[in-house]
């Protein structure tokens, strides 16, 4: 089976084309402003290698950091209401209270607060005031704003309040783009909200990407139909990314750990992914990277979703290093980004950047080495002592056990990662290791998850009864019905709620099939 996999970094545009389990061809460019142009440049460069396989691939795969960096620079975000169902609870910290001020400030589309809810134990808080929706949403209307944030108190036990408003706001205002907050988070109001809100504010930026990522496929003349990928190392739709780019925001990442274990041929290992701005890191068990169970924070925003735990650091191979008057040193956190290629000393440039200390130490061969000849004795050796310091410190906080582990080093900045570090059984150098991230996205899988409350109903019923839901869940969104293969399954007893109340939490992933979802 052939796939291509794509991945749009801050620096460079990975591709790759994948036969089975061997990389057939690679190709790198620097990203582009518009982004597409990027793209287009990486699949023809793909079919002028190997245009047999490219023109017969069964799914190319696209992951992208453009929404969660959307966020973070504060652009192409559009406003959002909050519309929240919790009245006569829950109204003393509003919606995008514990938001910076420069984000809310863009983004924020009016706050409205409705009758409504539900307690921790699935009971009715108050009945739900259908009138103030309909009054809300004739007043988001009249503002202009697009998009809407619905989120119900408790609404991931049962999200009925939350769907019957999203048909009341419609019946008002039939062009609004409606986000649930029981489609995005989990337990816990204002981190759910905000999540819900960023998802919102992100509605017409995923339009516009999509709509991008698929004319550069068809301007490159291929035909294989189009996924993106998620947080999870899965992926969705080209329509589920439109409705959920969140859900994209550390695929990055994710598609660089897959990556790395898939091509060193590992289940298990922890993963340096060492790109032009920054540093990744996080633990693969079962080739999937770990999940973090506490608080992820976006662009200064307090969220609490599906995300791998990955530790950032602003480290990359355009990071840039600055030599003081005194005799110290600056390394980052700026970074020349994808103008590597022009700036940096080895490529005739003027700026100092960790590229250039790794040529000079003949880590890594780019560029003219003779431009990097004149960099002082002390700077080299100061600089490597930072970067080894910096990693290892970080890979050490990121270890799950007290055991040695290996660490597979990828990414174009990979020859930054230190060969011995304290903690570390290897470190695994691989073939290809500079697109791992392109790899990661080419053997993404079609997920189907269900988390879900059952009262009352036999643990082993309920159980095969997520399991069923979960694999039809994932055979709708395209997966190969005879490749699925569960890879989370746990339940746990809600003491709390009555009627023998069981959380069962069920998850199965799946090869892309022969029937792809359109769009």
């Amino acid at each position: 089976m052939i796939s291509i996999g794509v991945d749009v970094g801050g620096t460079n545009t990975d591709a790759v084309i994948l036969e089975d389990r061997c990389v057939i061809a690679t190709h790198k460019t620097p990203t582009t402003h518009d982004i597409t142009s990027g793209i287009r440049s990486a699949l023809r460069a793909l079919t002028q290698c190997d245009s047999v396989r490219a023109e017969h691939a069964h799914a190319i795969t696209i992951g992208t950091t453009h929404f969660v960096n959307a966020v973070v620079q504060r652009r192409s975000l559009n406003r959002v209401a909050a519309l929240r169902i919790c009245l006569p609870s829950s109204a003393s910290l509003l919606p995008f209270v514990d938001w910076p001020s420069d984000l809310a400030v863009v983004v924020d589309g009016g706050k409205y607060l409705v009758g409504g809810g539900n307690e921790y134990d699935g009971a009715q808080l108050a009945p739900l005031d259908e009138r103030a929706i309909a009054d809300a949403a004739r007043r988001i209307r009249a503002d202009g704003v697009g998009a809407v944030a619905i989120t119900a108190v408790f609404s991931p036990l049962t999200n009925a309040l939350e769907s019957r408003a999203a048909e009341i706001v419609l019946a008002e205002h039939p062009e609004a783009r409606i986000t649930l907050s029981s489609d995005i988070g989990r337990i816990g109001l204002l981190e759910r909200e905000n999540a819900t809100l960023l998802n919102g504010s992100l509605m017409d930026l995923a339009a516009q990407a999509t709509d991008a990522f698929a004319a550069a496929v068809s301007e490159s003349g291929m035909s294989a139909p189009l996924f993106i990928t998620r947080n999870d190392g899965t992926v969705s739709s080209v329509a589920d990314a439109r409705r959920f780019p969140v859900f994209s925001f550390a695929s990055g990442p994710t598609n660089s750990m897959r990556g790395a274990v898939f091509i060193s041929d590992r289940d298990e290992a922890m993963v340096c992914d060492v790109g032009g701005t920054t540093t990744d890191i996080g633990f693969v068990k079962n080739g999937f990277p770990t999940e973090a169970n506490n608080v992820i924070e976006v662009g200064g925003v307090r969220t609490l979703f599906r995300m791998p735990d990955v530790l950032s650091i602003a480290l990359g191979g355009g990071t840039i290093v600055e030599e003081k008057d005194a005799g110290g040193i600056q390394v980052g956190p700026r970074s020349v980004g994808h103008t590597l290629s022009q700036n940096a000393l080895a490529f005739g440039g003027t700026t100092l950047t960790l590229s250039d200390i790794a040529v000079a130490t003949r880590r890594v061969v780019m560029g003219d080495a003779s431009l990097c000849a004149d960099i002082r004795g002390s700077t080299l050796a100061g600089v490597e002592r930072f970067v080894e310091e910096l990693i290892t410190e970080s890979v050490d906080r990121m270890k799950a056990t007290a055991a040695d582990v290996p660490v597979i080093a990828v990414g174009g900045g990979a020859m930054l990662v230190p060969d011995v570090m304290p903690g570390v059984s290897e470190v695994v150098r691989v073939a290809h290791h500079d697109v791992a991230n392109a790899v990661g996205a080419a053997i993404a899988e079609v997920p189907g998850e269900i988390d879900r409350v059952y009262r009352d109903v036999p643990r082993a019923e309920a159980m095969a009864n997520a399991l069923s839901e979960a694999e039809q869940q994932a055979i709708a969104a395209g997966a190969d019905p005879a490749q699925l293969r569960t890879v989370e399954m746990e339940d746990l007893p809600l003491a709390y709620l009555p009627g023998n109340a069981l959380r069962v939490r069920v998850r199965v992933v799946g090869p892309i099939g022969a029937a792809k979802p359109a769009g």
